[in-house]
């Protein structure tokens, strides 16, 4: 439920409300140690923070998580956090990594 208050917030432009929803729904999944809540509310945490130029920290938030899974890389729920941390990769393997300039994504 967090993670999607989150996602609202991130659309209406309440970035700093939308981050807090996305803690609380990362504490929750942890809690209940439900891995993959725990990827897809990390996955919207890190693309907020990718929007904000935060690369290196959604990267070593998301990647750890992702890590954990052997099995099931066709699902969206796996492919999302993929195409995210290839994207991140680019911007280290470019030497663009957290200066790169966020007002070029759409």
């Amino acid at each position: 439920m967090e993670r999607i208050r989150g996602e609202i917030l991130i659309r209406a432009g309440q970035v700093g409300q939308a981050e807090a929803a996305l803690g609380r729904a990362l504490h929750v999944a942890r809690a209940q140690q439900a891995r993959m809540y725990e990827l897809c509310a990390a996955t919207s945490l890190a693309r907020a923070w990718r929007d904000q130029g935060k690369f290196s920290e959604a990267r070593d938030l998301i990647a750890p998580i992702y890590g954990w899974f052997n099995e099931g890389f066709e699902t969206v729920d796996l492919k999302r956090p993929n195409a995210l941390l290839s994207e991140l990769s680019r911007y280290a393997v470019s030497g663009a990594f957290d200066h790169a300039l966020v007002g070029n994504r759409t």
